[in-house]
């Protein structure tokens, strides 16, 4: 239920609620009701002027108005004689001249009067309804005149003296950015392509992890050739009325080709694209299915001379609709990965271009810092390193600020805990411990930095990062991983023989890379070299594999970790020197460097010939 449908119901409820009020208004008594002693005693004070009286009920007025016991002034008023009163009524108002009337002293509305007023909340509700009506048939889009925006959709519009966004705007993704060139230079000169008789792909799907550019990249292409740009996102048109996205798609579509050409961009395709189960659907779910084959209509209607570019973004397109990716709609699936090295200093460069930085700051150095950082989180990072900037009253941004605005974003922000010695020191041999077994491990990450100063849901973080980018791993690193996140747990167990909750986390990462190397990535001898568990059904395990297939997971997951928690054990108790080091250090320092955590362990770090 959205937009109209509040509407409504709020309008509803307020005319109720006055409808309520003014009838209250009206059937409250003029007249009080005052005690039949009061009335006699106003009777022998000669203060009555008229009465009228309808059985033991009786309606006056007063000649002057009194204050009333209960509380209030009156002139009119209303009483009950008693049954059983004998003090000769009649006789004392005869006495005091009181007028005895035939007619009602008060006055009460006709039925017709209540009549009309019992009805006036109906008959508000019905013109609401009405005019609310009137809108939806007078409105473009039939039902969507209602429940969605009147106005047809119009272009992105630039706000006056604004550059356009272009291609100079983006880096990191060389390889998509001359996919898309294509389409620039087809919007730019329709003319050539159509004289070889080519045709444009009517759709371009940007499919991508969140934060890689999409939008920003669809936002250039619009740019570069000049041409309108339509953006919307793909849940404005799901409503809960059936029909209303289908009516919003044609209107889009419409706009669109009347400036041709031009480009439509709609953003998270696959809330209304998902792939269409069989049998019947209700509700939210056949809107969504009318909503999508209207689109995959709309695009199959366009010729080759419209002119009109359909690009969308996606996180999701293995679970997309198979007519949606196919040949004719979106002909054409650009991957959008996270930069890799070089790309990441370029859109560093970009996004520090407006920010005075300091003349040591090495942006190649943060670049290698960052590995698996998207676009959208570099941008973050040279923002919270340019806040903290302002912060310090500085005039430049320094390393220091974006060594530690990298610190928050990937460690979060610092705790003020005071935590007892006994707990600060075995929180110290649980991070030493994490980092002198990456120290040790061969072909492990380097150890970056180690603090025992809380951190987000951390008491202490160790952090490794790799020298280069890395797209594959192989057993012997994966097993590398899982000891080094088992080691803040082994240093307890060596050095307190106790387990404590502080691994939670850790535990977390171990459990995740055992079951990939068991059941997805084929480096378990009794499971094979198949993927038993794939990455969608972990959290339903019960419908990815046999029952007699998830026993031999579990089993052969515990086996890989059992082994690695016993060679963490025991290199731990061989280097028990170093890691009493280390743990020495960080109770003093609280945080230690790579080069002063290398030093201290007494381990030559050790650098590949390229970083590339």
């Amino acid at each position: 239920m959205r937009g109209g449908w509040w509407r409504l119901i709020l309008t509803a409820l307020i005319v109720y609620l006055i409808a309520n009020l003014v009838l209250s208004y009206f059937d409250q008594a003029n007249e009080p009701t005052i005690s039949y002693t009061e009335f006699s005693k106003q009777v022998n004070d000669g203060n009555v002027d008229k009465i009228y009286a309808k059985g033991d009920s009786i309606q006056g007025q007063l000649k002057k108005e009194r204050k009333n016991p209960d509380g209030g002034e009156y002139t009119k008023f209303n009483t009950e004689r008693p049954s059983f009163a004998d003090d000769d009524l009649w006789a004392n108002l005869t006495k005091h001249q009181v007028n005895v009337t035939a007619e009602p002293v008060v006055q009460h509305r006709s039925f017709l009067s209540n009549l009309l007023l019992s009805l006036a909340p109906m008959l508000l509700l019905i013109a609401v309804w009405v005019f609310i009506a009137r809108r939806m048939s007078a409105g473009l889009g039939g039902a969507g005149g209602m429940l969605g925006r009147k106005a047809p959709p119009k272009p992105v519009e630039l706000v006056p003296g604004e550059k356009r966004t272009t291609f100079d705007d983006v880096a990191g993704i060389d390889e998509v950015e001359g996919e898309l060139n294509d389409v620039v230079d087809f919007l730019k000169n329709p003319d050539a392509y159509r004289r070889m008789g080519a045709k444009m792909p009517r759709g371009v799907l940007l499919a991508g992890p969140p934060g890689t550019g999409k939008t920003l990249l669809a936002r250039a292409v619009a740019g570069e050739a000049g041409v309108p740009f339509f953006s919307a996102s793909a849940s404005e048109f799901i409503e809960m009325i059936v029909g209303v996205g289908a009516s919003r798609v044609r209107e889009l579509f419409a706009e669109a080709r009347k400036v041709a050409p031009s480009i439509i961009f709609i953003d998270e395709i696959d809330t209304i694209g998902r792939a269409r189960g069989g049998g019947a659907s209700v509700g939210g779910h056949d809107e969504r299915e009318q909503t999508l084959n209207q689109i995959l209509t709309e695009m199959d209607g366009f010729s080759g001379s419209e002119g009109v570019i359909v690009i969308a973004a996606t996180n999701r397109a293995d679970i997309l609709d198979p007519a949606l990716t196919r040949p004719g709609r979106f002909d054409r699936v650009v991957q959008v990965s996270p930069p890799d090295r070089g790309g990441r200093e370029a859109i560093l460069e970009i996004h520090t271009r407006d920010i005075p930085l300091a003349a040591d700051v090495d942006l190649a150095q943060v670049a290698r810092t960052t590995p698996g950082m998207t676009g959208a989180e570099l941008a973050n990072l040279a923002n919270e390193a340019a806040l903290l900037a302002v912060k310090r009253k500085q005039q430049q941004v320094t390393p220091a600020d974006l060594s530690e605005a990298l610190e928050k974003i990937q460690l979060g922000a610092e705790r003020a805990l005071v935590m007892p010695e006994e707990e600060r020191r075995r929180t110290a041999y649980h991070e030493s411990g994490h980092a002198l077994l990456g120290m040790l491990q061969p072909g492990a990450d380097p150890v970056r930095k180690i603090t025992i100063v809380p951190r987000g849901r951390a008491l202490g973080v160790t952090l490794s990062t790799p020298d280069a980018d890395k797209y594959a791993y192989t057993e012997e690193y994966l097993r590398g991983r899982i000891i080094g996140a088992l080691g803040g747990m082994a240093a307890e167990h060596v050095v307190y023989d106790v387990i404590t909750t502080g691994s939670e986390s850790d535990l977390e990462q171990v459990t995740n890379i055992a079951r990939g190397m068991v059941s997805r990535w084929g480096m378990s001898e009794q499971v094979g070299r198949l993927s038993a568990l794939p990455n969608d059904a972990q959290q339903a395990y019960g419908l990815a594999a046999a029952p007699q297939t998830l026993d031999v997971i579990d089993a052969e997951m515990r086996r890989i970790v059992d082994e690695c928690y016993e060679e963490a054990c025991r290199k731990l108790r061989d280097h028990r020197g170093q890691l009493d080091a280390l743990a020495r250090a960080l109770l003093e320092s609280e945080t230690l460097e790579e080069a002063d955590a290398y030093r201290i362990a007494g381990i030559t770090r050790l650098t590949k010939g390229s970083d590339a």
